[in-house]
Parts: C-alpha cells; structure tokens; sequence
C-alpha cells in the first residue's frame, strides 16, 4: 500500500473539527495543495477567521495527526488504499462534480472505473420482481464489459452487485460508512466478493459508522461515477430518487424499469418515467442511448430459444410461460401435453436457468438480458 503525502495532508485537514466534505471540497478546489493553503490561510479573504483558527491552531492539527497515524495503521491491516482529487487513480469522472470528494479510500482495483460505467439503484425493501430485474440487467451489462456501480445495500443493490459477478463482470461498490465497515452485516460474503474480483469506495475514514445522513451524500459519487443511472424500482419516497436527481444535475443519463401498475413498489420509477427518464427493458437499451463501446454479445438470439434433442416440446413449454407465474394445469391445458411430460420439461428447464419454480407449483419464465 502506498499513500501520498498530499492524500495524507488532506486527511490531515479533514480529521480537523469542523472539516466537513464540503468544506474540504471548497479547500481543495482553490488549493493544489494543503501546504499551499497553510500558507496563505491568514491571507485569504474567503476563509472566515473561525476557520483560519481551526487550521492553523498547533494542538488541534497534532490530534489530527495522531489520527491520522491510527488511519493510516488501519489501512495496512486491512488492505484498504487512500487517494486524493489531484492522483493520477482518482476516477476522473469524480472531477466534473461540484461537491466532488477530495478524498477516496478503495479495496480492490479502482482503474476499471475509468471505462463504461452504469448505476444500478432501487429499494432496499425491493419485490422478487424487482430482484430479478435488477440482477439480470448487471449481469447483461457485465457480459458486454461495462462496470455496474451501487451501494452495496439490500434489495436492489445487492441484486446488481450479485448479477454483475455472476457474469464474471466488474462491480462497484458505494459505502455510506467506513470502508473497514460492512453493512448491512447480511451482506458479508457479498462485501468481501465485490473487494476481491471488484472495488470498494468510501469518502469515509475507517471505523466510521453508516449514519443515515451519510447515504444521501453517497449517493452523488455513486452517480458521479458512471455515465447512466437506472432505478429499478423504487417508491415515491424512495432515496434512489435521489440519486436519480443528482444524475440529472450531474448530466447523467437518468432510466427506469416499469413495474406492475398496482404496485407502490414501482411508483416512484413510473413517475421518472411520466417526467421523462429511459424506459428499460434490456441492457441493449442502455448501451444504445449511451452509445457504449462494449464487449460482444449476440443481442439478436432469443434468449429464451432452447436447443437440444427436446427443444421442440421445451419450446413449446416455454411459450406457455410468462414473467408472471402460472400453474400446472394452466400449461398443461396450453401446451396439449402429459403432467409427466411437463414435469419433466420443466425440470430440465430449470436446470438451465430458463424456468424458476415458485410457491403453489407455480412456474414463471426467467427474464435473460
């Protein structure tokens, strides 16, 4: 691990009373460096004379140095790497934002974040629908090369994060806390997964707990890192609506998924949607709006086309189903087959990924994107 000594000086300066972020940013967009600012801090007319105290006061600035060294302690035991706006590894995406965090602390590999990169957001308290949707989009858009970026939450997030690495792709992961903290705990081996074949990003020193104010403020690196967010689904509530805001403001391409009109689930997505956002049903649909370079996929195979010497009748099984679950005898009555003909079929289909089995002996077709 090696770590600059501006990155160090900025921490430094951050771990002072009264630092905050935007603070910091405000600090770091007139100065290259904290050496610079020190010594003009008394000149300067911008800086109020309660802040000159605070960053020129001796006892305040060697407490702030010991913690630094407890930081910096921290960052060797558990593998964590420290940037700073102005090194060459800072995402240069980061750069355009007008609050852009001055500082990053990352676990894993930081430079695929200079490529194609989408968000995938939504509820934390998100339906199986919205689920599936969410992980089988990052796994679209990881098969074509591009990096899916969330928050590591549940619901959604972790849905995205899921389906990216199980397409062997690339996948971000935004904390809202210190990066040597996982949260929520249900999403430890998730956590340690995106660290080791992703990257981990936090604003945050280590040790630092997830506040719920914290989140928000998050959210706007999430969407400072990509060139598109998609909310999959949300309520009218919903802080993905958030981010989806600080999309547009950061001129982001800002997509929804539809949902059941019924569903308060998906309220705050049709809304985007009356007021103008992407409708997505695929992840082709966000790589042509953003015009991506991406990996080859044969977009024009029917991804629920089966082969084999029994792709006649597992079609036919297969055009009787829906994204909606439907019953035994419903596809029985369609397909003009035998229970135990269909039983088999959709065991075999199963064991393809193209069928899931619900509660009730109730079947639904996968969604493949």
């Amino acid at each position: 691990m090696c770590i600059s000594d501006t990155a160090l000086e900025w921490l430094t300066l951050s771990l002072l009373p009264q630092i905050g972020s935007a603070t910091l940013c405000r600090l770091a967009g007139r100065y290259s460096t904290p050496s610079s600012l020190t010594r003009k801090v008394g000149s300067d007319p911008d800086i109020n004379p309660r802040l000159a105290q605070i960053l020129t006061d001796p006892a305040l600035r060697r407490t702030a140095e010991k913690q630094v060294e407890r930081q910096v302690e921290l960052l060797r035991c558990t593998g964590v790497s420290l940037t700073c706006h102005n090194a060459p590894d800072y995402p240069a995406r980061l750069h355009a934002l007008a609050d852009f965090p001055v500082l990053l602390f990352y676990r894993g590999d930081i430079a695929p974040l200079a490529g194609p990169a989408v968000a995938l957001v939504g509820s934390r308290a998100a339906t199986g629908y919205g689920r599936d949707v969410g992980y089988r989009l990052a796994a679209g858009l990881a098969r074509r090369g591009i990096t899916v970026v969330s928050g590591v939450a549940a619901g959604i997030d972790g849905a995205a994060h899921s389906g990216a690495l199980s397409a062997g792709g690339f996948t971000a992961g935004v904390l809202g806390c210190g990066i040597d903290v996982v949260y929520p705990h249900a999403h430890e081996k998730l956590y340690h997964e995106i660290a080791d074949k992703g990257v981990l990003i936090s604003e945050y020193p280590c040790g630092t707990r997830p506040d719920g104010f914290r989140f928000p403020a998050r959210n706007r690196i999430i969407s400072g890192l990509v060139q598109g967010v998609v909310v999959v689904e949300a309520t009218l509530k919903s802080g993905s609506l958030i981010t989806a805001r600080l999309a547009l403001d950061q001129g982001r391409e800002v997509f929804a998924v539809p949902g059941r009109v019924d569903s308060a689930k998906s309220a705050g997505t049709h809304r985007m949607l009356q007021q103008g956002a992407h409708l997505v049903q695929s992840a082709d649909d966000i790589v042509r709006e953003l015009d991506l370079c991406t990996a080859d996929v044969d977009s024009d195979r029917n991804p629920h086309q089966v082969t084999g010497e029994t792709s006649a009748d597992e079609q036919c099984i297969m055009d009787c189903l829906d994204v909606y679950p439907i019953d035994i005898d419903t596809i029985m009555r369609v397909s003009g087959l035998e229970m135990s003909r269909v039983l088999d079929l959709l065991l075999q289909l199963e064991l393809q990924g193209l069928v899931r089995q619900r509660p009730g002996q109730l079947y639904e077709k996968v969604m493949l994107m």
